[in-house]
């Protein structure tokens, strides 16, 4: 599948807001393991502002990041990035 037939939908509620840049939420869960959480907070906006929340047993961390995004397709553009590491889901 392409990655933009993939993000078709997101591409659409994403283009109604007439107003960038937008001040976006990327959310991610992550495996705690070989390095996953470091990969995707590599790949996220340099100018976003990250957290993290670990699950109760500290097997999987959720990754937020707040940052002012210029396009949908900047937007579309991370979260594919991200989510073609193995084992890391996309909220």
């Amino acid at each position: 599948m392409s990655i933009e037939k993939k993000y078709e939908k997101l591409k659409a509620l994403l283009t109604e807001n007439k107003k960038w840049p937008l001040l976006y939420m990327f959310k991610f869960i992550a495996p705690n393991q070989d390095g996953k959480v470091q990969d995707v907070v590599d790949l996220l906006p340099k100018h976003g502002t990250v957290t993290y929340k670990h699950t109760k047993n500290l097997k999987y961390v959720s990754v937020t990041c707040k940052a002012s995004m210029k396009s949908a397709d900047a937007i579309i553009e991370v979260t594919s990035k991200i989510s073609e590491i193995k084992g890391v889901i996309s909220l």
